[in-house]
């Protein structure tokens, strides 16, 4: 017998996005292509719904 989620289930479209961000390891912040703090922008986190980056993860063992 087959779980009934298993006749549904689709895996997920892979979409191709390049973040408008990078990670500033000077400052510890996500940063724009034009130098303001990607945090700040109000449109972009609407967007995104976060700025995340894996700095935490390379850094602290318990993130």
């Amino acid at each position: 017998m087959q779980p009934f989620a298993l006749n549904y289930a689709r895996p997920a479209a892979e979409l191709e996005f390049a973040t408008p961000y990078t990670y500033d390891s000077g400052l510890q912040l996500n940063v724009l292509l034009d130098g303001g703090i990607a945090a700040r922008d109000h449109a972009l986190l609407r967007e995104l719904g976060t700025t995340t980056s894996t700095a935490g993860s390379k850094t602290h063992f318990d993130d």
